[in-house]
C-alpha cells in the first residue's frame, strides 16, 4: 500500500488552473462541476464548499448568459477552489469572466464565432494568465464532422478536437487542456489515446453522461482506469448523475486504488464471511461515513478474521483483525490494543483520527524545520 506507483505518466506541458498546476508531472486533478443555478449565487457557493471540503481541486462552473457572468464574479470572491467558466457561443461573456477573475475558460474555439472573437478571448486569456480548457463530446460533434462519419467515431472527436486545437496554435496560445468525452467507452478511450500521441497539452478525462451513481461508477471505472494505466491523464472528472460530493470520492478512490493520488483513508475491507467475529459490513459503512472529512492519507485494513487480518494489518497504518474473545488492533503493523465489539465502531475512530493527528503533528514539524 506505501509502494509507489508502477505507472508511467504521459509527458504534457504543464499549465495552472489557479494555484493547482496541471500536466507536467503534477498531481492528477479531481474537479466536479456544480448543478445550481449560476444566478443563485448562495446555492452554488454552498455547493462549490461542499466539493471543497470532499477534496475537489478545481470546480466547474456553467455560465450562460451575462448575468450568470455577473453572478460568478460574485461567487469567485468567496470561494478559494479554483473555478473553470463553462462558456459556448457569446464570446462576450468569456472576456467578462475575465475580467472578474476565472481561473480557467471552458469553450470551443470553432462555436465563438468569427476569428476576431477567438482573437479577443485569447487575448484576454493571455493577458490575464487564464488557461482554456478545449471541449469536445461526442454528442456534441460539429454537422460537418456528423455527416462526414456518420456517427459518432473515435476519429470523429480527435478531428473536432485538432480543428479547436488549431485555432489556438494559429494565435500563438499552448495554454490549454482538452477533453474527447463519449458516454461510450470503447470510443472515448480510442479518442484520448490517439490524441495524446498528437499534442503536448495536459488531457482532461471523462466518460460523459456515465449514468448514475452504481452504472456510471463502474463505467467511468473502467474507462478512466484503463487510460490512467497508460499513464494518460492530467485532470479527471466522473461524471454522475448523482450528488456532485460523490464524483470527487469516486476519482479520489479510483487515483488511490492506481496509487496516483493521496488523500483521504485508503481502506482495505474483506467482504465478511462465516469466519468473521465482527459485523464488518455495518463496521465499515458507518466509518466511511464517520470520516469523510478526514483528507489525510492513511491506510485502514478492516478484517473479519484472523485468516488474512494480521497480513493487511501489518501493511496498514491502523489494522483491525477480528478475534475471540476480542478483536486485535495493530498501529503503524504493530499489535497495539484489543477492542470488544459493542464499542468498536467508536473505538477504531478514535484510534484513527489520533493516528491522523499525529501524522498531521509530523508534516507541520518537517515543514517548521525546513523554514
Amino acid at each position: 500500500m506505501h509502494a509507489p506507483s508502477p505507472i508511467t505518466r504521459r509527458h504534457s506541458r504543464r499549465i495552472h488552473v489557479g494555484n493547482v498546476p496541471v500536466g507536467g508531472g503534477a498531481p492528477i486533478s479531481v474537479q466536479s462541476m456544480t448543478n445550481t443555478d449560476t444566478l443563485d449565487v448562495a446555492a452554488t457557493v454552498a455547493q462549490i464548499r461542499q466539493l471543497e471540503n470532499a477534496g475537489a481541486d478545481i470546480v466547474r462552473v456553467s455560465v450562460p448568459s451575462m448575468d450568470a457572468a455577473e453572478a460568478f464574479g460574485r461567487i469567485k470572491r468567496e470561494v478559494q477552489v479554483p473555478l473553470v467558466a463553462d462558456i459556448h457561443f457569446d464570446y462576450r461573456i468569456a472576456l467578462r469572466v475575465a475580467e472578474l477573475g476565472v481561473d480557467c475558460l471552458r469553450i470551443n474555439p470553432g462555436n465563438i464565432g468569427r476569428e476576431d472573437r477567438v482573437q479577443a478571448v485569447v487575448s484576454a486569456a493571455r493577458d490575464n494568465g487564464i488557461p482554456i480548457r478545449i471541449g469536445v463530446n461526442a454528442g456534441s460533434l460539429e454537422k460537418d464532422l456528423q455527416k462526414k462519419y456518420g456517427e459518432p467515431t473515435p476519429a470523429a472527436l480527435v478531428e473536432s478536437a485538432m480543428r479547436h486545437i488549431d485555432h489556438l496554435e494559429r494565435l500563438g496560445f499552448p495554454d490549454f487542456k482538452v477533453s474527447v468525452k463519449a458516454s461510450d467507452v470503447f470510443m472515448a478511450v480510442a479518442a484520448y489515446r490517439e490524441l495524446a500521441g498528437r499534442i503536448e497539452q495536459p488531457l482532461h478525462l471523462g466518460i460523459t453522461e456515465a449514468g448514475g451513481l452504481r452504472s456510471g461508477t463502474v463505467k467511468s471505472s473502467i474507462g478512466l482506469g484503463m487510460l490512467l494505466m497508460d499513464g494518460i491523464g492530467d485532470t479527471i472528472r466522473v461524471s454522475l448523475a448523482a450528488d456532485p460530493v460523490e464524483e470527487i470520492k469516486v476519482g479520489f478512490d479510483m487515483l488511490k486504488s492506481l496509487r496516483l493520488r493521496a488523500k483521504g483513508i485508503n481502506f482495505v475491507a474483506c467482504p465478511s464471511c462465516s469466519r468473521q467475529n465482527f459485523d464488518v459490513i455495518g463496521t465499515m459503512n458507518a466509518l466511511e461515513e464517520r470520516l469523510e472529512d478526514v483528507l489525510t492519507p492513511l491506510d485502514v485494513s478492516v478484517i473479519g478474521c484472523v485468516v488474512n487480518g494480521p497480513g493487511e494489518a501489518k501493511e496498514s497504518d491502523i489494522g483491525l483483525t477480528g478475534g475471540d474473545p476480542a478483536n486485535l488492533v495493530y498501529i503503524d503493523g504493530k499489535p497495539a490494543s484489543k477492542l470488544r465489539n459493542d464499542h468498536l465502531v467508536d473505538d477504531l475512530e478514535r484510534l484513527i483520527r489520533d493516528k491522523v493527528r499525529e501524522k498531521q503533528q509530523a508534516e507541520q514539524d518537517v515543514i517548521a524545520r525546513d523554514a
